[in-house]
């Protein structure tokens, strides 16, 4: 299995999908996760499969996706951390679906939801959903701002800090946008989101790539 940093470099957004189904020990591998990942982080993501209908009508459409038959339901108690930890978690997932031979788009708005399949509680909201599956082809890289507008440092930067930009730099954002900024001073790194759609979704993910990157914790 590929290494996370290699994910990171080999993932790209893909829209078009085959009709081979997830099962065997792909499909275990990636429920198991998701458990895992919903006890940890205390949320409700759910995984649907052999599902066509959120990504058949016209909206869908104009996203450019065909053949989405799989996706995953990002869904959690509302609070104000709630789009940021989808976004670190939802990219753990989609990492780890990488690993697994499977691509992955991330969708805010061009899917459709279809009733009763999948749960939203009481006090829930579902903040987006990830397509997954075989893809048609792999995807290509999306054109990446300079690192050295995604980042302030007061002191001088060291080489794992960099690493970790780099690997944020890579991370999927909505609209390509890249609203997010680092800085480092003296060891020390934080991160903010600036004023952009699902921003706060892009900061989780944003950090979890910086984390795989750096090898640290922010």
């Amino acid at each position: 299995m590929m290494t996370l940093k290699e994910a990171i470099e080999q993932r790209h957004s893909v829209r078009s999908y085959t009709d081979r189904k997830i099962e065997g020990e792909t499909l275990a591998g990636l429920t198991k996760l998701i458990e895992e990942i919903n006890k940890e982080a205390d949320l409700h993501i759910q995984l649907v499969t052999e599902e066509p209908k959120a990504f058949s009508g016209a909206l869908a459409k104009y996203g450019r996706f065909t053949g989405v038959r799989n996706y995953i339901a990002l869904v959690g108690k509302k609070s104000e951390d709630l789009y940021e930890k989808c976004g670190y978690y939802g990219e753990r997932i989609v990492l780890f679906a990488q690993q697994l031979g499977l691509n992955t788009c991330w969708v805010a708005l061009t899917f459709r939801k279809v009733p009763g399949v999948f749960e939203v509680g009481k006090n829930e909201k579902l903040v987006m959903v990830i397509a997954v599956g075989y893809g048609e082809n792999q995807g290509y890289a999306h054109k990446s701002k300079p690192l050295g507008d995604l980042y302030t440092a007061i002191t001088a930067e060291p080489q794992w800090f960099m690493d970790g930009v780099r690997a944020a730099s890579l991370a999927p954002t909505a609209m390509n946008q890249q609203k997010f900024r680092f800085e480092y001073d003296d060891g020390k790194v934080s991160v903010k989101a600036l004023r952009g759609p699902y921003s706060s979704t892009d900061l989780g993910i944003v950090k979890y790539h910086f984390e795989i990157g750096s090898g640290r914790k922010i």
